[in-house]
């Protein structure tokens, strides 16, 4: 027997109708690219987002095509958050750190139909265009009439502001109704061997997911709240506060290209911020700037920090100096991505100094809906004991069963959970801690390097024989790639020519901190480099004597 309740489906629109209609004056604040601060309320973005539908429709945009974006976190791009999946297609937010090479890919691989990008990225544009012209028609620079750029596209290609756009679109549309499993919004994720991979992410999955991330015990969003998300727009839904903050009608900051320390400060500040939310190495800048400076902030009491391991500095710095609580989250791409955050129970209530620290260092509990575990070698389910570590599989309505273009369920283990590729302990009451990975790629500063694309590149230097890239720990970015190489018979390396070699090939940021030369390489019986060997060698390399 089925209950008898009513039938709705769960909508990204829905979301969007609840915040205009029931926090129609709550705030949505930007730093736009001149500096500047423009505001408005979720009631101005519902409306502006009905109007952007009509844009893409002019544009030719339809239900499932993807529209592509380029930008950093402000109100034009959260307006195509919402524009994009409330008509049915889909927002895949591209990630302009990455190499040219990657970045054609994934617009590629996703075949965009229209590009959205931000003034300061159009350089990137330009690199790319050649390369994307098969599927991307159209380019709208994020941007007022008055500050557009020439912008050298591929024939066929069309540039466009988005402004003069908006304003010549009308605002009649009405939000449909249709299955919300359709496709909402498309991430890839760098943080696997390879190629990018696409992970595609659904109304439902969207929706239950910003309810479990606004819950008390996690970002406990609320209407009187102030949210600044430093964590990208590009970067995973910037973890779902767009949505979250619609949903609760807490007010929405939103910084743009402004993240260092003294930008940040000014902007908590000045618009009153009660949370604010990103990765570590974005908290030690603006720790820097608070002690440099002076400055306090007067209004944050939260700072929920993820992408990577929270250093214990963090914690006790800004607990201790300035009476903010860094609160630890973790997730990924294929996980919507929160999948744990460490809010305490009764237990951790009376915890003081090492132990109060000790323990916020862990990534936390898992949120309601979704599930984990750990196991061995053979899958057999571990103890909670706080000791065993295995592999960590999760399952959930918002966790990825495959990546785009794959077969669904492709990419979950037999019994259905899907492998994070991170080896982690959990203890009695339900903490996990992640203690390794079980892949060797390298995260710093919250983002993934791949250590098989920078051993490739290495190895085609004239002198280089074998090469290993190892994650080493870094007192700023969490880790940082350190590449080993071994001379050919007779050779000598110069260790600045073998950084030469990556120009124009990864991203800056991708490029090896240093190059040590050795004489040989350890592997296992099988002839496979064995990296546990180097890392447990080389694993404090930067972090000094």
């Amino acid at each position: 027997m089925l209950g008898l309740m009513q039938s709705q489906n769960l909508l990204i629109s829905g979301i969007l109708k609840h915040g205009a209609r029931h926090h129609a004056g709550g705030e949505v604040v930007s730093r736009t690219h001149d500096g500047t601060v423009h505001r408005y309320t979720w009631a101005d973005v519902e409306r502006r987002s009905r109007r952007l539908v009509r844009v893409l429709q002019t544009l030719g945009v339809g239900q499932g095509d993807r529209v592509g974006t380029l930008a950093w976190n402000g109100y034009r791009h959260l307006e195509v958050y919402y524009a994009a999946p409330g008509m049915g297609a889909i927002c895949h937010t591209i990630n302009p750190r990455l190499h040219a090479d990657d970045i054609s890919y994934i617009a590629g691989h996703a075949a965009d139909k229209v590009l959205f990008v931000d003034l300061s990225f159009a350089p990137v544009i330009e690199a790319i265009a050649d390369r994307v012209k098969d599927c991307v028609r159209d380019v709208v620079m994020l941007c007022e009439a008055a500050a557009m750029p020439e912008v050298k596209l591929a024939p066929g290609m069309h540039l466009h502001c988005y402004d003069t756009l908006m304003d010549a679109a009308n605002e009649d549309y009405v939000w449909p109704d249709f299955d919300e499993n359709t496709a909402s919004a498309l991430c890839y994720t760098s943080g696997t061997t390879g190629r990018p991979k696409g992970v595609l992410y659904s109304h439902r999955s969207t929706y239950l997911h910003a309810y479990a991330a606004a819950l008390p015990d996690v970002l406990c969003a609320r209407a009187v709240d102030r949210i600044l998300p430093v964590v990208p727009m590009f970067h995973v839904n910037a973890w779902g506060i767009p949505y979250a903050c619609a949903m609760t009608g807490a007010g929405l900051i939103l910084p743009g290209r402004f993240m260092d320390g003294a930008s940040l400060a000014w902007l908590l500040n000045e618009e009153r911020v009660s949370l604010t939310c990103g990765v570590p190495t974005i908290w030690m800048g603006l720790l820097q700037h608070l002690r440099t400076s002076g400055e306090r902030l007067t209004t944050v009491k939260r700072i929920m920090t993820g992408g990577s391991a929270t250093p214990p500095l963090l914690v006790e710095a800004f607990g201790g100096e300035y009476g903010i609580a860094v609160e630890q989250g973790w997730g990924m791409t294929e996980m919507s991505p929160v999948g744990t955050y460490n809010s305490p129970k009764q237990a951790q209530q009376g915890l003081t100094g090492a132990d109060a620290l000790r323990h916020a260092l862990k990534q936390g509990r898992i949120l309601p809906g979704i599930d984990m575990k750990i196991v061995d070698g053979d899958g057999n389910d571990l103890p909670w004991d706080g000791s065993a570590f295995g592999d960590l599989l999760v399952k959930g309505p918002w966790i990825a069963s495959a990546y785009f273009g794959d077969e669904p369920g492709s990419a979950l283990e037999k019994d259905g959970w899907f492998a994070t590729g991170d080896v982690a302990t959990i203890s009695p009451d339900g903490f996990m801690e992640i203690t390794d990975r079980s892949k060797d790629v390298i995260k710093s500063g919250g983002e993934w390097i791949s250590s098989i694309a920078l051993e490739n590149i290495a190895v085609s230097h004239p002198d280089v024989i074998e090469a290993a890239v190892i994650a080493s720990r870094h007192p700023k970015w969490d880790e940082r790639p350190l590449l080993l190489v071994v001379p050919k018979p007779g050779a000598t390396i110069d260790p600045a020519s073998v950084l030469k070699i990556y120009e124009g090939q990864i991203a800056k940021w991708w490029l090896p901190d240093e190059v040590l030369v050795v004489d040989e390489l350890p592997h296992t019986a099988t002839g496979k480099l064995q990296k546990t060997t180097l890392r447990a060698r080389y694993k404090d390399h930067y972090m000094g004597p």
